[in-house]
């Protein structure tokens, strides 16, 4: 227990410290990027200090695993070059064994990084972009084009050319409708249709309706709501695409099976939902390379050690981006893709532990 403790004082203040540094420089960068930005459009201090206090969060799962390679290579590097670990070696305590609190503490760290990037991180990055674009007087528009909507369990489809979100009105509007055989039915095309938010509905004039019976085709005019079939609210038509990454996970999984039903590329969206798992996961292999790496030269430990950690944190980024590009063209599936980076990188630390130096 005594050693457990002596591990944690010297380890967290390390921790904390770089926590703060890491997180202070970040923020500084986000307010160099953008402080022209504030001073052209007249920004308030006082907003900028909202956005920037909203922005921390963000800053904090960017340090977490910066923050635990640096203090864990700083931390074992010293007790390398005080010759302590090599007394404690020869008491016949291995690194593992000596390490594997500092292990289980970056696990926890890792579970309770997803539960904070789930809870806070994606409440206020919304609320980031927020406030930024109100301030710099950015407008989001949600009109959209080229839309096909698969709905019904695919037994209707609506394809559109346009949608006017301002006006909510649907330019060029198919709506293709199928039997139980997911045989054609009929067609409706309507030029214009318009939502009224009164009566909560759809209108169009000049509507046609192609109907198909027994290989012949009939057509009859279409204005009312009822024979407009159309019965999915302007919301649907919206250019609503969200990123995974700035969601929640339940947001996230509605977004998916939106994109399923749409019948619309959801590869991407679905790896990068596996990933809100994987990626705070590096913690844990960050924590696991600077204890394997420790130790594995006599001169400038501290040097070697943080930048032999570095580089293989930098290759783990890099593979992990691979991978997810490879999952988003279909090349590999979106669960392999997000969580091959993390199995690889975990046995490469396993390993390194298993032949350090003791």
């Amino acid at each position: 227990m005594k050693l457990v403790l002596y591990l944690f004082r010297l380890f967290l203040p390390l921790f904390i410290g770089s926590m703060i540094t890491f997180s202070f420089i970040l923020e500084m960068v986000d307010l160099m990027m953008n402080i022209w930005k504030y001073i052209f459009n007249f920004v308030p201090p006082r907003v900028v200090g909202t956005i920037m206090l909203n922005f921390l969060p963000k800053t904090f799962t960017w340090a977490v695993p910066l923050s635990v390679l640096f203090a864990s290579c700083f931390m074992l590097s010293s007790l390398y070059s005080k010759n302590e670990l090599t007394a404690l070696f020869a008491s016949g305590i291995s690194l593992i064994r000596w390490s594997m609190p500092l292990i289980v503490f970056a696990a926890l760290l890792s579970l309770a990084l997803f539960a904070f990037q789930d809870k806070v991180v994606v409440k206020t990055s919304l609320k980031y972009d927020e406030l930024k674009t109100k301030a710099l007087r950015q407008q989001k528009n949600q009109s959209n084009d080229n839309i096909v909507i698969i709905s019904e369990d695919g037994k209707k489809i609506y394809k559109a050319e346009y949608y006017d979100d301002e006006k909510r009105r649907i330019h060029k509007l198919f709506v293709v409708d199928r039997n139980e055989n997911n045989e054609l039915s009929s067609i409706i095309y309507a030029p214009i249709a318009s939502w009224l938010e009164d009566d909560g509905h759809w209108k169009t004039d000049g509507g046609v309706e192609y109907v198909y019976e027994d290989g012949n085709i009939k057509s009859g005019s279409v204005n009312s709501a009822s024979e407009l079939e159309l019965v999915e609210p302007p919301e649907t038509f919206r250019n609503n695409t969200i990123s995974v990454e700035t969601a929640t996970v339940a947001e996230s999984k509605v977004y998916i099976k939106r994109l399923q039903k749409a019948g619309l590329p959801f590869s991407e969206a679905l790896s990068q939902y596996y990933n809100k798992f994987s990626f705070p996961f590096v913690v844990l292999i960050v924590a696991f390379l600077s204890i394997g790496i420790s130790g594995k030269s006599q001169r400038n430990v501290f040097v070697i050690s943080l930048t032999l950690s570095l580089g293989m944190a930098v290759l783990f980024y890099i593979t992990q981006m691979i991978t997810m590009l490879m999952a988003k063209f279909g090349a590999l599936p979106p669960l392999v893709g997000a969580w091959a980076p993390v199995v690889i990188f975990i046995g490469i630390s396993v390993v390194l532990l298993k032949y350090t130096h003791t």
